[in-house]
């Protein structure tokens, strides 16, 4: 039987240096634990006064990897020199955890926030932002029709809204040309039981990789097959939820991203313009997943449009 917990664990305070904002209080809590699977939010408080405003950072990894220590610290110092206090998030990861699941921790973290963020760490539950990359801009993304109250704003750094579309259902010629992983070797890279912090000794690009060129992933992570019961997926698809109530949004994608293409981030924007919901596609040319390879000055001015459609929604 699956037992699942809100909890206020204070696990650790540390300092941190930023620049421009001097020493940082990194404070780590156990927001909800699910059976014996504890789930961890670290929260960057700067010195400054109580009701401001937040951050919800959610990390990337293809829902099967990485943890909440993914931010940046460029990233993070741009947030907290801007006023904002930045809470960055673990959430239960694929296999053994479906996306359902992943979604509900999500819910949770955001729900957790909420109530508790303005006695814990000073924030106003009322100016809440959501942000990530790749999946965690995916998750974003869900956040603008999954949690109430809906975030004040959305960005989404080279996520995406559509995961039943061939991109992800079909075979990538991208992954193909690297060296076959096969079912055994993928599942051996991951373990059995329910993490929201992959050990050391996970090779879960293995994993990914495999659902890559055989073109699993919707289905090894959902648990659903799009062709089989594409209608399941509805519920998982940002693209397909977009109404005039959802959130302002900002889309920043690398026109050359060769793990999420740029399409991805345009078929949103398509959608938000349909229902008239405000929102800015930020095209970094030359720009693969992650922005990488793009010129270092086109990457600069995209992110330098963050913080003020941050705070234009956000803040004020």
């Amino acid at each position: 039987m699956r037992t699942v917990a809100l909890v206020v664990v204070l696990v650790g305070i540390v300092l941190v240096t930023c620049s421009g904002v001097g020493a940082v209080e990194k404070r780590t809590y156990t927001y909800k634990v699910v059976d014996d699977c504890a789930i961890e939010a670290d929260v960057y408080v700067s010195p400054g006064d109580a009701d401001r405003p937040a951050i919800l950072w959610i990390h990337g990894g293809a829902l099967m990897a990485g943890s909440r220590d993914d931010i940046g610290p460029g990233d993070l110092e741009r947030y907290l020199n801007a006023g904002y206090v930045v809470v960055s998030i673990d959430y239960r990861v694929v296999p053994k955890t479906k996306l359902a699941g992943i979604i509900e921790d999500v819910q949770d973290a955001y729900r957790w926030v909420r109530e508790k963020g303005p006695d814990l760490f000073g924030i106003d539950p009322e100016r809440i932002g959501v942000m990530g990359a790749s999946a965690g801009g995916y998750l974003t993304l869900m956040t603008g029709f999954c949690v109430e109250p809906r975030p004040k704003a959305l960005v989404s750094f080279f996520g995406y809204g559509d995961i039943a579309g061939p991109w992800y259902s079909r075979p990538d010629p991208f992954y193909c040309k690297q060296p076959a992983v096969s079912k055994e070797a993928a599942y051996a890279a991951v373990g059995d039981r329910a993490i929201s912090r992959p050990p050391p000794d996970h090779n879960r690009a293995m994993f990914y990789l495999y659902c890559r060129q055989q073109g699993l992933w919707p289905k090894e992570v959902t648990g659903h097959d799009p062709d089989k019961d594409p209608a399941a997926l509805d519920q998982y698809c940002p693209v397909r939820n977009v109404t005039p109530d959802y959130p302002p949004t900002l889309l920043l994608h690398g026109d050359k991203d060769t793990d999420v293409p740029y399409e991805l981030s345009v078929m949103m924007a398509n959608e938000l313009d349909r229902a008239g919901v405000e929102h800015t596609l930020v095209t970094v040319t030359g720009g693969g997943h992650g922005f990488i390879g793009a010129d270092p000055a086109v990457i600069r001015d995209a992110l330098q449009q963050v913080v003020p459609f941050l705070d234009k929604h956000v803040k004020y």
